[in-house]
C-alpha cells in the first residue's frame, strides 16, 4: 500500500509540482486519506490532490468477495481559481468523497456525481462534483501486474441545479451544455449554467 501512493505522490509532484500544504483525515474503519495543495501562480490556480484512494482498489458493492489486488484505482484533483474563495476549506470534503469507495463501497468513475452533502467550502453555491475523464493535467499512473493502473480524476464542481439536471440528462450533455455557454469551470463564484 505504501509503495502505491509513494508512486502516486511522485507522479503528482511530476505534473503539478512541489505542493505548498497538505492535511490528512481519517475516518472511523478506513485508511488514512491526505489532500495535498499545489499553487499554480503562473495559470493563477489552486490544484487540490487526494492521497490515499488508490492504496487500496474500489470494489463493486455487488461482489461476493473484496479483491485486495485487482480492481480500478483513482484519485481525485480538483482545480479552482485561486484567491477568489476560501477554498482551502474544501480539504475535508474532499477527503469525505476520497473515502467514500472504503465507506460506501462505492466505484467512482468518468460520469458520476459524488455529493458531499455541503458546500465544498464555506459560501460555495456547489454541493456535489462531477467526474470527468482522467488523462489530461496527470497521467495515469502503471502499476505492476495484475493490479489496474491509478486513474487521476478531475471534478467538476456542480450547483444543486446543475446535478438535478445531470440525473435526468447525464454526464454528457451537462458537459456539453457548459462547453456551449464558455463556462469557467475553475471559477469558485460562477453561477449555475442555464438549463432551460
Amino acid at each position: 500500500m505504501g509503495e502505491v501512493l509513494a508512486l502516486v505522490e511522485a507522479r503528482l509532484r511530476t505534473a503539478l509540482g512541489e505542493p505548498d500544504a497538505r492535511a490528512a483525515v481519517t475516518f472511523l474503519g478506513t485508511d488514512r486519506i491526505e489532500v495535498l495543495r499545489f499553487a499554480d501562480a503562473d495559470a493563477g490556480l489552486v490544484r487540490y490532490a487526494t492521497l490515499g484512494m488508490s492504496a487500496q482498489p474500489m470494489t463493486d458493492p455487488t461482489a461476493a468477495l473484496a479483491d485486495p489486488v485487482k480492481g480500478p484505482r483513482a484519485e481525485l484533483v480538483l482545480s479552482v481559481r485561486a484567491g477568489l474563495a476560501d477554498t482551502d476549506k474544501a480539504l475535508r470534503p474532499l477527503a469525505v468523497l476520497a473515502a467514500s469507495p472504503q465507506v460506501e463501497g462505492v466505484v467512482v468513475a468518468p460520469g458520476a456525481s459524488l455529493d458531499t452533502g455541503e458546500p465544498l467550502w464555506p459560501g460555495a453555491p456547489f454541493t456535489s462534483v462531477l467526474v470527468a475523464e482522467p488523462g489530461g493535467l496527470v497521467e495515469d499512473l502503471e502499476l505492476d501486474a495484475p493490479m489496474d493502473p491509478v486513474r487521476f480524476l478531475p471534478l467538476l464542481p456542480m450547483t444543486p441545479n446543475e446535478a438535478a439536471w445531470k440525473r435526468v440528462h447525464g454526464a454528457q450533455a451537462l458537459q456539453e451544455r457548459w462547453l456551449t455557454a464558455g463556462t469557467d469551470l475553475r471559477d469558485p463564484l460562477r453561477g449555475s449554467v442555464t438549463l432551460a
